[in-house]
């Protein structure tokens, strides 16, 4: 039986929820819908930022089971995407070098591709996983 690879830390889950209030570790645990919502509602008034410092770890629990681990880093992915996302890096990283000079010369595309990075980047590593685990 082939043992599973982690692909979210819940090192990296506790440093987000320090931002929490502003939905990032549900970003990266791969809820973009309460993501959302605790961005507009600073974490539903702090309350559900608290609650979600018990939840984490089964945040960090359902993402290893949801996300498919591989040579691309989510960790990495992430840190690039929330401190350089607005030049492009995690999508160089991630070998996407089209929109990533896209992102580079507009900003993250005008902030809003920055946002769509939000919503879908832990889909965008297992599918280059899978296309590298497959050869392609």
């Amino acid at each position: 039986m082939q043992q599973q690879r982690e692909t979210h830390s819940m090192v990296m889950g506790y440093l987000l929820w320090v931002f929490g209030f502003m939905g990032a570790h549900r970003f990266y645990y791969g809820k973009p819908i309460s993501g959302t919502l605790w961005f507009l509602t600073l974490g539903l008034l702090l309350i559900g930022w608290i609650v979600d410092l018990f939840l984490i770890p089964s945040m960090d629990r359902q993402a290893g089971h949801r996300f498919i681990a591989g040579v691309k880093d989510y960790n990495l992915s992430w840190i690039l995407l929330t401190f350089l996302g607005l030049f492009g890096i995690h999508r160089f990283y991630l070998g996407k070098w089209i929109t990533g000079l896209i992102w580079l010369l507009t900003g993250g595309l005008f902030l809003l591709g920055y946002l769509y990075d939000y919503w879908t980047l832990n889909e965008q590593i297992d599918r280059v996983n899978e296309d590298l685990a497959r050869g392609r």
